[in-house]
């Protein structure tokens, strides 16, 4: 019985086939790329009065990712007595009924920002801002 011996030339270019074989097949069988899509933003700022009675303007303004705006009434903090909790109580479900329709539409929230404008010396004046930005990918 002869042994016929490889060349170590005939062996390499039998790995490198083999090699290539399964790159192919990697490249054959992999799953399509998705493509990416653009991310759009959207802007919602909830501003709360201090002012008492009534006499401020809370409300909460919506801008859309394609510039559209919306503005509902939110309910001052004040009242005449003092700090309304029924009115702040207002206000919180309010906030999250709107981030929970946008949630369920895709968005999410980025980021938070407050702001406070305080009463100035011997004046009952003031509102406390809020900025919530959102994003989302769009085809």
């Amino acid at each position: 019985m002869t042994q016929e011996k490889q060349s170590p030339l005939a062996a390499n270019g039998l790995l490198l086939v083999a090699l290539f074989c399964v790159a192919l097949s990697f490249w054959a069988f992999k799953p399509a790329a998705r493509e990416q899509g653009k991310t759009v933003f959207m802007q919602m700022t909830t501003m709360e009065s201090i002012i008492p009675g009534g006499t401020g303007r809370s409300r909460l303004f919506v801008t859309e990712s394609n510039g559209l705006q919306q503005e509902q009434t939110m309910e001052n903090l004040y009242s005449m007595v003092g700090i309304n909790l029924k009115n702040i109580q207002f206000n919180e479900k309010l906030i999250v009924e709107k981030l929970n329709a946008y949630a369920n539409e895709g968005w999410q929230v980025v980021s938070v920002t407050t702001g406070v404008q305080s009463p100035s010396e011997g004046t009952a004046q003031g509102i406390f801002l809020t900025r919530y930005l959102l994003s989302k990918t769009v085809e």
